[in-house]
């Protein structure tokens, strides 16, 4: 098993979130796969989605990946914490963004090797559409408290 995630998996990832999205009848859904070094390694954005639908799934994804917790649990800490959280916020140049959605891609080691970030429906469904796809590729994820 490889340490790092491959665009084949990083493929199956979206297919199956988009799947999963229109198995809930969806709105049109932005997905955004990263590296482990936050670097984007796949994406993929249904037709009708609005403007800012890619930043936002990128952002989830960044602040996943950049800080090992799910944007739902960024979402959490921005509440109990707002003065560190806007500190990360000025860090991270506002590539942060905490609603459900964003999820850690671990391998079978439990090694983190990516992130995924989903954008476009309510965000327990973004985040829905991001577990199933990452277990889809036969990856691991942190499951978050609530989720």
């Amino acid at each position: 098993m490889t340490n790092k995630l491959t665009l084949q998996q990083s493929e199956r990832i979206i297919d199956a979130a988009l799947r999963k999205g229109r198995e809930l009848n969806a709105k049109p859904l932005t997905v955004a796969v990263l590296d482990d070094g936050g670097h984007l390694k796949a994406f993929r954005r249904e037709d009708e989605t609005s403007m800012l639908r890619p930043e936002i799934a990128i952002a989830k994804a960044w602040g996943a990946i950049g800080l090992g917790i799910s944007s739902r649990e960024l979402g959490k800490m921005s509440i109990d914490r707002p003065a560190f959280f806007s500190s990360l916020s000025s860090l991270a140049h506002g590539n942060l963004i905490p609603a459900p959605g964003g999820i850690l891609i671990l391998n079978h080691d439990e090694q983190v090797i990516g992130a995924v970030g989903i954008t476009g429906d309510i965000s327990e469904v973004d985040e829905s559409c991001a577990i199933a796809g990452v277990e889809a590729a036969e990856l691991l994820t942190r499951l978050p408290e609530n989720a």
